[in-house]
C-alpha cells in the first residue's frame, strides 16, 4: 500500500536563531510527512543541519531576504525551478518572520507545479497560496509587537494550518541533534558569555561585556567567552584572566557542545541565545528591545530577561543603536547579572584556582 503521507518541503532562509525557533514546526511536518526536506539560507545552514526530522538541507543564497542579499542570479533560480520540479513535493510550507514575504517561493513552487502551498502572508497572494495564515486575531496586520505572540507559536500555527500537528510526548521545546563532547575540556561549574550578535543593536557593548566578566570570576565563575568568526576582538578584549576564550574557535555543533555543559549563558538577544535553549541550558538574556521580547525570547528554558524593554528604541528593529551609549543593555549592571545568575543555577560560586597550565585557549 503506497504511503499517504506527503513528501514537504520547509523554508526558512533566515539566520540560525530563527531556523532553530522553527523546530517545533519542522517536527511536526516530519512526523505528518513520508520526507522532509528544508531549504534554507548559508546565514542558517549550519543549525538547519542540526534539526531532527530533517532529511536534507537544500541551500539557497536568496535575492530577496537578509541585510545584505545577493543580487539577482537567474542560474541560481533555475537551478531552484529544476529542482523542485525533479523532486515533485506535495507541499511546499514557508515560514517567514513577519517584515518577509513568502511570494517569491510560493511562485517558484506553483512554477514548479507543486499543488499545495502554505505560507503566512499580510500581502495579497493571489493564486499563489493554497492556505494563506494571518498571525494577529482577526486577521490585523502582524507588526511583531504585544500580542503577537512567540515565534515557536507562530510557525507551530503555520504548520497546524497546513495539517500537521506535534506527535503526542512532544512539547514543542527546541531540540538539535545529539552534538560531539565539548571541546576543549573545560573546567566546571562555567558561566558562557557570548556578548555579541549578527548586528549592533542586540549586542553587548565590549566594555560593558568585560566588565560583567570580570565581576562573574570575581564572584567564583569560571568564565568561557564565546562568539563567532570575525570577533575574536571580543575575545581578546572581554575575556577575564582566569577565563578561557573561544571566540571564533568553535562550529555550530561545537558551540551547542560547550553550551551544553554550562551552567548558564549571559547572550542578547541573538541566535546562541536559541541554541542555548535548545540544548537546555538556562539564559540570562541582556535583550534590546528593537525588536519584540514577547517574540524573541528563549523559549521553554528557565531565563532572566534584563534589559530596559520601554527603552527609546523599542520596536525600532534598527541595526545601530540610536541612542548614545545603548544604555537599555549597558544600564544593566554587572551585579543584576550574576543576580540572575544565581538565581537560575541555584550554584553557589567557588573560588577560581589559577590554571598550572593553558588549556585550550585559557589566558
Amino acid at each position: 500500500m503506497a504511503d499517504p503521507r506527503p513528501t514537504t518541503l520547509a523554508v526558512r532562509l533566515d539566520s540560525d536563531g530563527d531556523v532553530l525557533l522553527t523546530g517545533p514546526a519542522l517536527r511536526a511536518l516530519a512526523a505528518g510527512s513520508r520526507r522532509l526536506d528544508l531549504l534554507a539560507s548559508p546565514a542558517g545552514r549550519a543549525a538547519a543541519e542540526l534539526l531532527p526530522g530533517v532529511d536534507e538541507v537544500l541551500p539557497l543564497d536568496p535575492p530577496w531576504s537578509g541585510y545584505q542579499p545577493p543580487p539577482v542570479d537567474p542560474d541560481a533560480l533555475e537551478g531552484l525551478l529544476h529542482l523542485l520540479r525533479q523532486r515533485a513535493y506535495d507541499l511546499v510550507v514557508v515560514f517567514t518572520s513577519f517584515h518577509q514575504s513568502a511570494l517569491p517561493v510560493a511562485l517558484l513552487a506553483k512554477w514548479a507545479g507543486v499543488s499545495r502551498v502554505v505560507a503566512a502572508s499580510e500581502d495579497y497572494p493571489g493564486s499563489l497560496l493554497d492556505v494563506r495564515v494571518r498571525r494577529m486575531p482577526g486577521g490585523a496586520p502582524d507588526d511583531g509587537g504585544p500580542g503577537a505572540g512567540h515565534e515557536v507559536e507562530a510557525t507551530l500555527a503555520v504548520a497546524e494550518a497546513a495539517g500537521f500537528a506535534l506527535p503526542a510526548g512532544d512539547e514543542g521545546r527546541l531540540r538539535i541533534r545529539p552534538v560531539p563532547p565539548r571541546v576543549p575540556d573545560l573546567p566546571g561549574p562555567y558561566v558562557v558569555l557570548h556578548p555579541a550578535a549578527s548586528v549592533p543593536s542586540r549586542s553587548m557593548p565590549l566594555d560593558h561585556a568585560a566588565a560583567v566578566a570580570a565581576a562573574l570570576e570575581d564572584a567564583g565563575w569560571h568564565v568561557v567567552v564565546t562568539g563567532g568568526p570575525g570577533q575574536e576582538e571580543v575575545g581578546r578584549r572581554v575575556t577575564p584572566p582566569l577565563g578561557h576564550d573561544l571566540v571564533g574557535r568553535t562550529s555550530l555543533a561545537e558551540l551547542a557542545s560547550v553550551l551544553a555543559g554550562a551552567a548558564c549563558v549571559v547572550v542578547g538577544n541573538t541566535g546562541p541565545a536559541h541554541l542555548a535553549a535548545a540544548v537546555g541550558t538556562p539564559v540570562v538574556s541582556l535583550f534590546s528591545p528593537v525588536v519584540p521580547a514577547e517574540r524573541w525570547a528563549p523559549w521553554g528554558v528557565p531565563h532572566v530577561l534584563l534589559g530596559d524593554q520601554g527603552a527609546a528604541c523599542r520596536l525600532s528593529r534598527t541595526r545601530e543603536c540610536p541612542v548614545p551609549g545603548h544604555p537599555c543593555i549597558a544600564g544593566v549592571s554587572p551585579r543584576e547579572v550574576i543576580d540572575a545568575v544565581r538565581r537560575l543555577t541555584g550554584i553557589p560560586a567557588v573560588p577560581v584556582p589559577a590554571p598550572a597550565t593553558a588549556v585550550g585557549g585559557a589566558r
